[in-house]
């Protein structure tokens, strides 16, 4: 038989009171170091804010400064008034081959990965195999292939240039295979058993589930879609097929460099992007966590 006396009960008092009263700095310590890591990784994109609203000469300044003297909206005007620089016109051209690349990706890499995590057949793993073995090639080291597959079919100086080279994915096929390991085989066995067919239980089962998957990888590729720049340089000639990123790229003069141009057309780009990622984010945690369940 344990008894307890009244000292140990004193103790164990004043050991849960002495918890209690460090866990709220806890806490605080916590919500304080998170502030500050907010606050570092925010900070170029404020300051990429504030400079857009700056004169040449403030963008310039030394030391820079973080609030606007004067504020003005001049670098906005300039950009959206110069015959020279549509940028209307790229956001349009970033946004259509976006769109249109993520949305080929998606579907081209949930159809190759579905037959890697669920069927069997010979070869498999030498077909997974040679899609990773893919992800090691730089992509540098295919331009001027590419380029001569797009010379020779005439989509130079158009957006399928840019859209199509890039829409079989082996990363997206790696991501969605590892999603659909994760889905349970037992909602497939039982559809299984009522007569669906292989595709009916593709489309109308694993695709509604896949959603998080989906999201996330039509997010990445609308992201390396919308930022490449290297590409579009080589294969987009007139303003008017310009993407966002290459046509910013003319902002810069020989001589000099307009900041505050620079700044306001970085800021127009990152809109769709931080937009996206706000309405996509639950998605997106979801189907990153879910993708590495399975190897």
């Amino acid at each position: 038989m344990v008894t307890t006396t009244e000292d140990d009960v004193t103790s164990r008092a004043g050991t849960t009171k002495g918890s209690n009263s460090r866990r709220p700095v806890r806490t605080t310590a916590r919500i304080v170091v998170l502030a500050l890591l907010a606050l570092i990784f925010i900070s170029p994109l404020i300051f990429m804010i504030v400079t857009s609203f700056k004169t040449r000469a403030g963008a310039t300044e030394i030391p820079p400064g973080w609030i606007p003297n004067p504020f003005t909206t001049q670098a906005y005007e300039s950009i959206f008034s110069a015959n020279g620089t549509p940028v209307l016109r790229w956001f349009a051209n970033s946004m259509i081959a976006a769109v249109a690349n993520s949305a080929i990706v998606v579907l081209t890499a949930s159809l190759a990965a579905y037959p890697l995590a669920r069927m069997s057949f010979r070869g498999k793993n030498i077909v997974f195999g040679a899609i990773i073995a893919t992800l090691l090639i730089p992509p540098v080291i295919l331009i001027i292939p590419n380029y001569l597959v797009v010379g020779s079919i005439g989509w130079l100086n158009t957006l399928l240039a840019i859209i199509v080279p890039t829409a079989a994915s082996a990363f997206g096929v790696f991501f969605m295979r590892q999603f659909f390991l994760s889905l349970p085989i037992e909602l497939e066995e039982a559809a299984v058993l009522d007569g669906t067919n292989r595709f009916q239980i593709f489309t109308k089962i694993v695709l509604p589930l896949a959603k998080p998957a989906m999201a996330t990888l039509a997010l990445l590729a609308f992201l390396t879609n919308w930022n490449d720049f290297l590409w579009p340089v080589y294969v987009l000639f007139s303003p008017e097929v310009q993407s966002l990123p290459a046509g910013l790229s003319t902002l810069q003069t020989a001589n000099a460099v307009r900041y505050d141009l620079l700044m306001a057309g970085a800021v127009i780009a990152s809109i769709p992007v931080l937009l996206i990622f706000v309405f996509l984010q639950r998605f997106i945690i979801e189907g990153v966590s879910r993708s590495g369940v399975k190897g």
